[in-house]
């Protein structure tokens, strides 16, 4: 609730600290007196934008602070979330500088305008004409039937998996996508893979191959200079084995003589064991050695296959010729794997697709257990209010789309007379019967939800008599839950208020200031009184006052 309301220099206010206290509180006054500026400063600490011409010394600064008991309010996680320190009396403080600047604060600590928009909307709500406006646009309708038939937790269940679904749609749209591009690509990375499978890389030695091409290749000289090498070692007295075993038996003659001749014994005798060995291997090699056109061929094709995957992947050694393989594998892979993704993901959004659907039928029969207590008591309390004709009929169509509030469309229809047709309520109801819809609504509410503070601000415009006792009655209901201001210009409704505030202007030397006034009781008769008969206030006029107010 309200506690305290401070303003100082603003419009015609030069300095005003009131206290307000629970209960209905009524605020009268003259047209022009500045009830406006009144409502003009609070919009300013619930997140309107400021207005340098609105300061009324534009050399000193604008304050206007609110003070609200927001105990019973449950906004600890709200302040949280905003990054704002939680008190049970918060101050809302917004301060005009005179270079034009606004700065605002939430229990002093610095906050923006969306700050206090989001905080006050829990705080506080000002009902005006405009406002009532609201009760033709569908949100507003989907909130009142759902706050009536206790929808609140299951919608928030709801457009959770509401996020979720659309989160799924979006990822499966995406690998949709991704599918489509790597099709394109598809086709040919499986030609490449298959072009280099065909190669066996990993078991390629390619050192090897190209020495078995260069021996096939070279048969023949290889033969005639093996033929020659062996000649060289094994003619007989000419060949180097022949030679080297006369050196042999030389050396072996003088190896006693000393340990230098007897290390060059045993070196010739290994030359000569070594000289063997390469002439065995000669003979083998010689032997091993054949001419194979078609072994030559498919060598040399294999090195040629390689030598153009080199080009073709412009790289210059097997390894890297791997890498290309494994990665070209790896897309493949993927593409293949995206079915599976896909398939998936399609069966995610289908379960979830179930799950929206079985809470949307839910909230979809509350709703419809709930319209007809809800038409019943609109037209009970429309009837009390001077509207004994008034019908709603409240449609409720099931649709096929997943929206925000359901799956639902809602549409209030109405007619104020008999034997009319019904008609959208935004083209069937003047502005003073929404008005009194708007109230009837309000005061529905207030019995299953707790309301923020409300503001009537003159709701009660184009009644009179008996419709605004009743509407003063409503009031009087619902602020025994809820703190209720009405600005009001009616005798009926002001004596129905626990307190009782006058706004009204004075002169004070070369100024005009707007100020207001708590009024005790005898004050509350008089301004009754002069509601009722003008400022000549007769003793009829006095009589009728406290008959009201008791």
């Amino acid at each position: 609730m309200l506690t305290s309301l401070y303003i100082k220099n603003y419009a015609l206010i030069d300095e005003l600290n009131v206290q307000f206290n629970n209960g209905l509180t009524i605020i009268t006054g003259e047209t022009g007196a500045g009830k406006s500026i009144l409502l003009g400063g609070l919009s300013l600490v619930l997140g309107k934008r400021a207005d340098l011409s609105q300061v009324k010394k534009s050399d000193e600064k604008c304050v206007i602070e609110a003070i609200f008991d927001i105990a019973n309010y449950n906004l600890k996680a709200l302040f949280k979330s905003l990054d704002l320190d939680y008190d049970t009396q918060t101050i809302i403080r917004r301060e005009i500088l005179p270079s034009g600047k606004s700065r605002a604060f939430i229990n002093d600590t610095p906050a923006t305008l969306d700050h206090l928009s989001m905080l006050s909307s829990h705080l506080i709500d000002i009902h005006s004409q405009h406002q009532t406006l609201q009760l033709t646009q569908d949100d507003y309708q989907f909130m009142v039937i759902d706050v009536l038939a206790d929808n609140t937790l299951d919608l928030d269940v709801y457009k959770n998996q509401l996020q979720g679904y659309k989160s799924l749609q979006n990822a499966l749209e995406k690998l949709k996508q991704s599918k489509a591009e790597m099709i394109k690509e598809y086709d040919y990375n499986l030609f490449l893979t298959k072009e280099l499978n065909e190669i066996d890389l990993e078991s390629l030695n390619l050192e090897d191959l190209e020495a078995q091409y260069e021996q096939l290749n070279n048969v023949e000289v290889i033969g005639e200079k093996l033929g020659n090498t062996k000649a060289i070692l094994n003619t007989e007295d000419l060949g180097a084995i022949d030679q080297i075993n006369n050196a042999k038996q030389e050396l072996f003659k003088i190896s006693e003589f000393g340990k230098a001749y007897e290390s060059l014994s045993e070196r010739i005798v290994s030359v000569g064991i070594e000289l063997d060995d390469i002439l065995a291997e000669l003979d083998q090699l010689e032997d091993n050695l054949i001419t194979d056109p078609q072994e030559l061929e498919r060598v040399n094709g294999k090195l040629q296959i390689i030598n153009n995957l080199f080009q073709k992947h412009s790289v210059s050694n097997l390894q890297e010729l791997i890498k290309i393989k494994d990665h070209l594998e790896s897309k493949i892979s993927n593409t293949e794997n995206l079915d599976n993704a896909i398939a998936k993901k399609e069966k995610d959004i289908e379960q979830l697709h179930e799950a929206l659907n079985k809470i949307c039928k839910k909230i979809h029969n509350k709703r419809v257990s709930f319209i007809p207590i809800l038409t019943t008591k609109l037209e009970t309390i429309l009837a009390d209010l001077g509207m004994p004709n008034a019908k709603f009929k409240i449609e409720l169509e099931p649709i096929e789309q997943f929206t925000a509030k359901g799956k639902d469309r809602l549409q209030f229809l109405f007619t104020a007379n008999k034997g009319t047709n019904f008609n959208a309520l935004k083209k069937a109801a003047s502005g003073g019967e929404l008005s009194r819809i708007m109230l009837a609504i309000k005061s529905i509410l207030a019995e299953y939800i707790q309301l923020p503070s409300i503001m009537f601000d003159e709701i009660d415009t184009g009644v009179s008599g008996e419709i605004s006792n009743k509407m003063g009655e409503i009031m009087k209901h619902m602020s025994a839950k809820m703190q209720v201001f009405s600005i009001t210009h009616l005798p009926q409704i002001a004596a129905k208020g626990d307190s009782h505030y006058k706004v009204y202007k004075t002169d004070v030397k070369d100024a005009t200031l707007t100020q207001l006034k708590k009024l005790d009781e005898e004050e509350r008769i008089v301004e009754i009184a002069q509601m009722l008969g003008g400022i000549d206030i007769t003793e009829s006029a006095l009589a009728h006052a406290k008959q009201l107010l008791n």
